[in-house]
């Protein structure tokens, strides 16, 4: 019978190898979006592999129950999933993430109470699931609200903030030393409770003071602390296969962070404690400049320009999302393109909400991987273009990232849309963008605005060019 037993673990434990496998070939397809459908499809799979193959695992009871868990965890989730508009994805990829915090720290509150004889070594990975994956939850709960405009996306602050959360951090740094020194015989059930409670408190007071226009970066911080919870329960749970996409996920996402602040020219520290947008600016200001005029045009004004120019380059943002306007821009692009016009897409790294926004925006409408340019890749050839148009984006085509410093986002790299011969900006308003911040670029003179819905404004606009 012992012989069964073995060959069953090491059966699991290749299944958990051949899992990892598929997550690292997974996330190395993810890198790029002509082959990031297959990517995430291999690294599902993997994931499947590993939960099978955990189901056999000797010793494991409630087999059924957990079925139902899954079962029911498959139904909530597939139907969001499929459902969700692209706009809400940042949103929903929150509250996933956020629900992988969570059961990293829930996870570890059971198995404190539960698993005998748990060593010092452990108790550490506990405390340290419990704390990080509290954070993650709360956090990225309070993320959500902000891009689902449940709660502002400007900084929220009160009286004595830095004092407040200096006092509750340090009580989460004492209560996980406490639990850590007393060890599982001598330590309350209700200190790690409380430790777990602070934890979701620091969650929320860490998020609360960042502005909306950082969600990107906050997004891809609490994903790696999602992955490294998910490690720290694996060392717990003694799951290899835990273990692994945890440290690929923590990995991968710090990683993920450091890009992004490159892309805004600002530290992680400064992204999650500067409380960045939380001051009203001088020159930067939308009161300051809120009286500069815009030079409107309409759809047949811009054909014109539209049909005989050689290059023209199109800037999605968060307002071509919210519009729905992908298609509409992939058929305008197609109608200048059979005009023998040269047309690329300038992607910023944080266009969005979330990183590679707009990247999924664009290959869902199915526009050409070969036409779409990172910010790098492009900047240089604004100047050289005669058409720029800029359809919802704001902050990442903001000229005060490099001319005014006493703007919030002074130093920030930018999309060198000002360069451009002539400026088409399709725009819903004359409203600040989501950091709150008025763009000059707006009233600059090569620049006109056409208002209105961009998924309209690109339908009006791709049928004047035909008839140009």
């Amino acid at each position: 019978m012992d012989w069964v037993l073995d060959n069953r673990v090491v059966l699991i434990n290749v299944a958990y190898l051949i899992a990892a496998v598929c997550f690292i070939v997974g996330l190395k397809l993810l890198s790029s979006p002509a082959t990031a459908r297959r990517g995430n499809q291999i690294a599902a799979l993997g994931m499947a592999i590993a939960v099978v193959a955990t189901l056999f695992m000797p010793g494991l009871r409630n087999i059924w129950l957990i079925l139902v868990g899954l079962a029911i965890g498959a139904v909530i989730a597939v139907f969001p999933a499929r459902s969700v508009k692209m706009t809400a994805m940042p949103q929903m990829v929150a509250i996933f993430n956020g629900m992988g915090g969570a059961t990293a720290a829930l996870v570890s509150l059971v198995e404190f109470q539960h698993k005998a004889g748990i060593g010092r070594g452990e108790i550490v990975s506990i405390a340290l699931g419990v704390i990080i994956g509290s954070i993650s939850f709360s956090g990225s709960m309070i993320a959500f609200g902000k891009l689902q405009e449940l709660i502002s996306g400007r900084p929220i602050s009160y009286p004595n903030q830095r004092q407040v959360n200096a006092i509750i951090g340090i009580a989460v740094l004492a209560l996980a030393l406490i639990i850590i020194l007393l060890g599982q015989a001598s330590a309350s059930y209700l200190l790690i409770v409380a430790l777990f409670a602070a934890a979701l408190v620091v969650g929320v007071l860490t998020v609360l003071p960042i502005g909306g226009a950082d969600m990107p970066v906050v997004i891809a911080v609490l994903n790696s602390m999602t992955g490294v919870a998910a490690a720290l329960t694996g060392f717990v749970l003694n799951n290899q296969a835990l273990i692994i996409a945890g440290i690929l996920v923590g990995a991968s996402g710090a990683f993920l962070t450091l890009l992004m602040a490159r892309a805004m020219n600002r530290s992680v520290s400064n992204v999650l404690f500067g409380a960045w947008g939380a001051a009203t600016v001088g020159a930067g200001s939308a009161g300051a400049v809120a009286e500069l005029p815009m030079r409107e045009a309409t759809p047949e004004d811009a054909a014109v320009p539209l049909a005989y120019a050689d290059k023209v380059i199109i800037v999605p943002g968060y307002g071509l999302a919210v519009a729905q306007a992908q298609h509409a821009a992939r058929e305008l692009a197609e109608t200048l393109q059979e005009r023998g016009v040269q047309v690329r897409y300038a992607i910023h790294p944080v266009a969005g909400r979330m990183p590679g926004h707009m990247n999924v925006l664009l290959a869902e409408a199915n526009v050409p991987y070969d036409d779409l340019y990172e910010m790098d890749q492009i900047n240089d050839d604004f100047a050289n273009t005669d058409v720029a148009i800029v359809v919802g984006a704001n902050d990442v085509t903001n000229p005060a990232a490099r001319d005014d410093s006493n703007s919030p986002i002074y130093g920030m790299p930018i999309l060198n849309v000002d360069q451009a011969k002539t400026i088409y900006v399709l725009k819903r308003g004359r409203g600040a963008g989501f950091a709150g911040i008025e763009n000059m670029l707006f009233h600059d003179p090569k620049t006109a605005m056409l208002f209105g819905d961009a998924k309209d404004s690109l339908s009006k606009l791709n049928a004047a060019v035909r008839e140009a």
